[in-house]
C-alpha cells in the first residue's frame, strides 16, 4: 500500500486552520523569548529516525505473542510499511535490518523498492543471541565469548556475513548486541569471557570496510542475570577504545539498571567522542521496550538536553549519529506505535532546542539551583507540538500522522492485501 501526496495534502487542508492558529501563537511566544522558530523547525526537519525491520510486527513476551492482521510477511512488505511511516511523518527515512531475520536475497531490487519510498538503509544488526535453523553450533553458553573457539569462529563469521549484506545495501555500520554472560556464580570466568569477546570483536573490526563503523551495545542484564560480558557503558567504551576509532558505544534506553542517570552517560560519551547513537524506547521496570516517551518523558527531554549540548560542542548535526527505535509492540498496532514514538522523539528534541543555554550557564556559575531547574522545566513544559507538525508539513508529511492513518483505514487495507491473520517474519 502507498499513501499518495494528494491524500496527505487533503487531510492537511482539513485541519490547517487550527494548526495555523496554534503555530502562530507559539511562534509569537517563542519570539518574545528570543527564540527563532524557523531554526528549531529546520533542525527537526533534518532529524531522521531509523525504523528496525523487527518492529513492524507484533512483539511478545515469554508468555505469548498475539499477532495482528496485515503484518508484513516478507522484507519487501516491511520496506512498504516503513514507506508508509515515512510518507506520514517524513522523519522515518531509513531501515535498520536484522540478519538473519530479514536477509535481502536480491539487494538491487530491495534498494530499488526502498528508493521508491525515499528510504535508505541504516546500520545492519547481527544475531548471536539465538540459534538459527540448521545452525551447526549452539550459542546457549555464549557466542563471541564462548569457551569453545569453534563457536566463537561461527559467531565471528556470522557478523562478517552481516557486513557483506550491509555493503550490498549501502549501509555504513554494523550494530552488535551480545547476550553473552552467565546465570550463576562460578559458571564462567569474567576475565576469560572479556578476553574471548575482545579477540572476536577484533576479528570483526578487521573485516569492516574503511568507511564503516561498528556500534557496540551494552545491557545490564537479561537473558543472563548473574553477569553480562558487556554490561554497561564503561565496558562497552573499554571495548571500543581497544578496537579503534571505527568503534563507538550504542545506548539503548532500556538497557540500564533502574534509576541510572542516562543523561550523564550520554554527556560523558559525547565528551569523549564515542557516542554512536541511540535505540529509543521507554520502560517502567526494565527493558520493557515500550513506546518512546510513554513513561518517562522528562528523562527523554533531559537526555536530549545533553545531546543538543554535545552536538553543539562537537560542531555536529543530528546526522552525525545513529538514531533508531527499538521497541516491542505487544498490544498496539505496530505502525501506530512507531508513529507515536517518532513524534515523542521530535517533541523532546524540540524542547531541548528551546533551552536558554546562556542563562543556564549563568545560573550554574552562580550556583542558582532554583533558576537552573526553572530554565529546564520551562522548556519542557512548552507545548512544541505545533513546531513538530509544521516540520512534517513542510517536508510533505501529515499534520496528524495517526489521524490520517486511521482516516485512510491503513490497517484494514493491509489486512485486505495480506490477510487478517498474518505473522511478521523474523521475531
Amino acid at each position: 500500500m502507498r499513501i499518495d501526496q494528494y491524500q496527505i495534502d487533503q487531510h492537511n487542508d482539513s485541519i490547517s486552520l487550527r494548526h495555523s492558529k496554534q503555530f502562530g501563537f507559539l511562534t509569537e511566544q517563542l519570539g518574545e523569548q528570543g527564540i527563532n522558530a524557523s531554526e528549531v523547525i529546520n533542525a527537526l526537519t533534518a532529524f531522521q529516525v531509523a525504523i528496525p525491520s523487527w518492529a513492524l510486527g507484533t512483539g511478545g513476551t515469554r508468555f505469548g505473542r498475539f499477532s495482528g492482521g496485515g503484518e508484513p510477511r516478507s522484507l519487501e512488505e516491511k520496506v512498504e510499511d516503513v514507506g508508509l511511516l515515512h510518507a506520514l511523518n517524513r522523519s522515518s527515512g531509513s531501515i535498520s535490518l536484522h540478519i538473519p531475520w530479514d536477509i535481502p536475497q536480491q539487494a538491487e531490487s530491495i534498494i530499488s523498492l526502498a528508493s521508491s519510498f525515499d528510504l535508505t538503509f541504516d546500520a545492519v544488526n547481527s544475531n548471536t543471541f539465538q540459534d538459527q535453523k540448521d545452525q551447526e553450533l549452539s550459542y546457549k553458553f555464549g557466542s563471541l565469548s564462548h569457551v569453545d573457539a569453534a563457536v566463537r569462529k561461527q559467531a565471528v563469521a556470522h557478523n562478517i556475513e552481516v557486513i557483506k549484506y550491509g555493503k550490498d545495501l549501502g549501509s555504513k555500520a554494523l550494530s552488535i548486541w551480545l547476550s553473552d554472560g552467565s546465570c550463576f556464580p562460578g559458571q564462567s570466568s569474567f576475565v576469560r569471557a572479556f578476553q574471548n569477546t575482545l579477540e572476536s570483536l577484533q576479528e570483526i573490526y578487521a573485516a569492516l570496510p574503511e568507511d564503516w563503523k561498528v556500534y557496540v551495545e551494552y545491557k545490564a542484564y537479561e537473558p543472563n542475570f548473574y553477569s553480562t560480558v558487556i554490561q554497561d557503558w564503561g565496558s562497552s567504551l573499554l571495548f571500543c577504545q581497544k578496537l579503534g576509532p571505527k568503534a563507538d558505544v550504542l545506548v539503548d534506553l532500556g538497557h540500564h539498571l533502574p534509576n541510572a542517570n542516562i543523561e550523564q552517560i550520554v554527556a560523558t560519551l559525547m565528551m569523549e567522542g564515542r557516542l554512536a547513537g541511540f535505540h529509543f524506547n521507554d520502560s517502567k521496570y526494565g527493558d520493557d521496550d515500550l513506546t518512546v516517551g510513554s513513561i518517562r518523558p522528562y528523562m527523554l527531554f533531559l537526555i536530549f538536553v545533553e545531546l543538543v549540548e554535545g552536538m553543539k560542542r562537537a560542531g555536529n548535526g543530528s546526522d552525525a549519529y545513529a538514531w533508531m527505535i527499538d521497541a516491542s509492540h505487544n498490544v498496539k498496532d505496530p505502525l501506530e506505535d512507531l508513529l507515536q514514538s517518532v513524534e515523542a522523539i521530535l517533541i523532546s528534541y524540540a524542547q531541548a532546542l528551546l533551552v536558554d543555554r546562556k542563562k543556564l550557564e549563568e545560573a550554574r556559575n552562580q550556583n542558582d539551583v532554583v533558576l537552573a531547574q526553572q530554565i529546564l522545566q520551562n522548556a519542557f513544559r512548552t507545548d512544541v507540538r505545533p513546531l513538530v507538525r509544521e516540520s512534517m508539513r513542510l517536508s510533505g508529511g501529515s499534520l496528524d500522522p495517526i489521524g490520517l492513518f486511521r482516516n485512510l483505514k491503513v490497517r484494514n487495507e493491509l489486512m485486505n492485501e495480506r490477510g487478517r491473520v498474518t505473522v511478521a517474519t523474523g521475531l
